[in-house]
């Protein structure tokens, strides 16, 4: 059994789900939007710690006395975004740099939450599209081709519609949804790391010298790699495969240049 090293660092999973705008239009299709009677809000959180066998999810429905009063009051589920990424590290989510982090900014900075502690995010829509050629990078597809899953199907527009009209049904279908999106998105990201040659370094958290990516001390000897200036001792992980090198370089052993 390999030995493995406990990371320090706070990864957190995470995925959120949000009402669309309402707004008037003349028609259908292509419309031009004549005026906004509703912005968005963050319908709910799923998220789930690194060694954490459960995956959480925190709603507008988990917050009764302010849902009754005013069901579109996301302030509570905002609250606990922050405070997760408060706690954090390292976040992981898909189309996390372009969508999620924004849209969370969006919303903390409206409740007057400020802005949160320095996280590192690692967005695995942009580690797809990277390294490699799938036919698709949408969560959904990956998990399927990589053989760890599907997104649970929602039925449409209508289950976040039913959600915004306080359909109970609806709300059990997006929190299932939204459970499962973090699951996928764990085992997605697991299958992806070892390509990643830019994924946030362990060992700056555990002050150790074990695998950089996944924190294992089950590591092999793999030749060298050598650049421009030095060579160093290449690694890799028996437990996640990724490659790593030593931080220093060997010495070389430079010959006497005599006249």
């Amino acid at each position: 059994m390999s030995k493995q090293t406990k990371t320090k660092a706070n990864i957190l999973y995470y995925d959120i789900e949000t009402a669309p705008n309402l707004s008037y239009v003349w028609g259908q299709y292509e419309q031009n939007v004549i005026d906004h009677d509703r912005e968005w809000y963050m319908l709910c959180v799923s998220y789930r710690w690194e060694n954490e066998k459960k995956t959480h999810v925190c709603s507008l429905v988990d917050f009764p006395d302010s849902y009754k009063q005013d069901p579109e009051n996301d302030l509570h589920v905002v609250k606990k975004l922050h405070e997760l990424f408060n706690k954090a590290d390292i976040v992981i989510a898909h189309n996390g740099d372009r969508f999620d982090m924004r849209k969370a900014n969006a919303r903390f900075v409206a409740h007057g939450l400020g802005p949160v502690s320095p996280v590192r995010q690692v967005d695995t829509l942009k580690v797809a599209r990277k390294y490699f050629m799938f036919n698709s990078n949408k969560l959904d597809h990956l998990g399927n081709y990589l053989g760890v899953g599907r997104k649970v199907s929602t039925g449409g527009f209508e289950t976040w519609a039913g959600c915004m009209r306080g359909d109970k049904k609806a709300w059990r279908t997006m929190i299932k949804y939204a459970r499962q999106d973090v699951a996928l998105l764990r085992d997605v990201y697991m299958k992806l790391r070892p390509w990643m040659t830019n994924h946030p370094n362990l060992n700056v958290y555990t002050g150790g010298a074990s695998c950089p990516t996944c924190g294992s001390d089950n590591l092999q000897k793999r030749g060298k790699r050598t650049t421009q200036s030095a060579t160093y001792q290449t690694h890799q992980c028996n437990d996640c495969k990724s490659y790593s090198r030593t931080r220093l370089a060997e010495k070389i052993e430079r010959p006497e240049i005599v006249p």
